[in-house]
């Protein structure tokens, strides 16, 4: 079958740049279809090169099914990767959940692609953003309630018997990602434009790059290139593409998250400044406040932080690390009542293997992440954290209260 006859109820746009040709393919998420057509269009032996939207980390997810199973807990911990794993997670529940419901995995295509490009003996590229970066310049870029309804839009991915026929249909012409947050990318510029635009560039970015670089032999040169990106994507990376673009320039930016401004940076030792200030006060006024302020701060600190990790199912030794840790973490900015306690929990109910092994299936169920010892450390860390924040801002309002009543 011809090119022609393949693509002929397909989504797609040629494009040439610098002497080579680039058939963009824009195909479906969860359609059998876009898994054949990529593979047909391969097996026509008129490309000598492939490129995919995936970074490196989705590509171990699609090629190594003991990826999860060499996971370093306490890596992730000291290095507070834990968002980034619990939210990886959380997506994947609701790609699983999608694969059940339609019979088809998610991503069929990419991993035709890669199976494609290895038996023919095609360069294959990885042109798209981290997921990691992606995800912490879209937290950066959301307004306080947008970040809200994000949190609580999680629930959705274990919760709902069924995806709806909307979120369906976004993922049949879209971008996983987007569909992810279905209704918040529809009504958030910023969203949209850190998960689809910014994406468009950087893989337009990295396609002019890949063809920049110099080829290590004569066969290695690229003059036919096979692009395989989400439907969503087809009309932005066409555009970007047309175009000359400083390709370090423009990945090294959007590699680069956004610098914070100066009073969030200082925020944290300035709240430590205060509340040391506070104590100093106290003492100064008469002992009993001193020690009337101290005992307020252990106490909500503590307790709020022991709370947390109660709620994530955490060991008693874990909570009771939790407790002790909190009044102390909570006035150095350099680590977090939820590090120790995460910590604590791993080396105490240290994960096995078969605990990794059903890491994907009992993250697909609520329940399941309390269950799964994997992922109840995930929660431990969070949750910890989220009572010494709430505590550390409820025993400053205490404390100030006592201070000018005295």
């Amino acid at each position: 079958m011809s090119l022609t006859e393949l693509l002929v109820d397909q989504p797609h746009k040629t494009i040439e740049f610098a002497g080579v040709e680039f058939l963009l393919l824009g195909t479906a998420h969860v359609s059998q279809k876009s898994a054949d057509v990529v593979k047909a269009l391969i097996e026509t032996e008129q490309f000598d090169t492939v490129a995919i939207e995936l970074d490196e980390l989705r590509y171990q997810a699609i090629t190594d099914e003991n990826r999860y199973k060499n996971m370093d807990l306490i890596s992730i911990i000291k290095n507070k990767q834990t968002g980034l794993i619990a939210t990886n997670l959380a997506m994947s529940a609701y790609q699983n959940r999608l694969a059940e419901q339609l019979g088809v995995e998610p991503g069929a295509e990419m991993k035709q692609a890669i199976n494609s490009a290895e038996q023919f003996n095609l360069p294959l590229w990885k042109i798209d953003r981290s997921v990691g970066i992606t995800m912490k310049r879209t937290w950066r870029s959301l307004r306080f309630l947008e970040k809200v309804n994000m949190i609580f839009g999680f629930g959705g991915f274990f919760e709902k018997q069924a995806i709806s026929e909307k979120e369906i249909e976004k993922l049949k012409t879209g971008d996983m990602l987007e569909s992810t947050f279905n209704e918040l990318s529809e009504n958030s510029e910023s969203l949209y434009s850190s998960l689809i635009d910014e994406r468009d560039m950087f893989m337009a970015a990295r396609l002019q790059q890949a063809i920049e670089a110099p080829n290590s032999s004569p066969q290695k040169t690229h003059k036919k290139v096979l692009v395989i990106i989400g439907a969503g994507h087809l009309k932005g990376l066409s555009n970007y593409l047309q175009k000359p673009i400083e390709t370090t320039k423009t990945i090294n930016r959007l590699n680069t998250l956004p610098p914070k401004s100066s009073w969030i940076k200082a925020l944290p030792w300035l709240l430590t400044l205060l509340i040391v200030s506070g104590f100093v006060w106290g003492f100064a006024k008469n002992s009993d406040l001193g020690f009337d302020l101290i005992k307020t701060w252990f106490i909500y600190n503590g307790g709020l932080s022991g709370i947390g990790a109660a709620l994530a199912g955490a060991h008693p030794l874990t909570i009771l690390s939790a407790i002790v840790a909190a009044p102390f973490t909570s006035l150095n900015p350099t680590i977090a009542a939820g590090m120790v306690a995460a910590l604590v929990e791993t080396m105490i109910r240290k994960p096995k293997v078969h605990n990794f092994e059903a890491l994907q299936q009992d993250a697909m169920h609520l329940k399941g992440w309390w269950k799964n010892p994997v992922t109840r450390v995930l929660l431990v860390f969070i949750l910890t954290n989220l009572g010494s924040a709430i505590a550390t801002w409820t025993s400053i309002g205490i404390m100030a209260s006592k201070i000018t009543t005295n």
